[in-house]
């Protein structure tokens, strides 16, 4: 069975601007997209931290080196210029079938440059022999 599992994350990207006259989606900056693994046109999920918000919509590529993370339409009303928030992207698979899974992991800093690269990595295939548990970890990239 296929199953939603997470491939990227920008994590406290803030909030530029929003642009209600825009037909939706949110532009995030294409340094940003390819750090996180995040491609144009994917569903993303944004949770905004400032005010709890959580929405679906699917990312745009804007100007690259730029650092904008702009909400469009109708999202535009679900955060104010410098909320911050997290976009997470996910694809299919069938986790149970992979040896291994890993999702970028992008933390940002206030201005939208990223402060930090890594990545969650779980394995089906090596376990801890103490706990008898998969491995999960959270691993710096750089």
């Amino acid at each position: 069975m296929l199953r939603k599992i997470l491939v990227g994350k920008l994590h406290r990207a803030t909030i530029t601007g929003a642009d209600l006259s825009y037909m939706g989606s949110i532009t995030i900056d294409p340094v940003l997209l390819e750090a996180a693994g995040i491609a144009p046109l994917q569903e993303v999920e944004i949770w905004n931290i400032n005010n709890g918000e959580r929405l679906t919509t699917y990312a745009l590529p804007g100007k690259r080196g730029s650092r904008e993370v702009v909400l469009n339409g109708a999202a535009a009303r679900k955060a104010e210029r410098g909320d911050v928030v997290v976009i997470a992207a996910y694809g299919l698979g069938d986790p149970y079938n992979m040896s291994e899974i890993k999702a970028k992991v992008v933390m940002l800093g206030p201005d939208n440059h990223i402060d930090r690269r890594m990545e969650y990595y779980y394995s089906l295939y090596y376990r801890d022999l103490d706990s008898g548990l998969d491995t999960f970890e959270l691993r710096d990239l750089e």
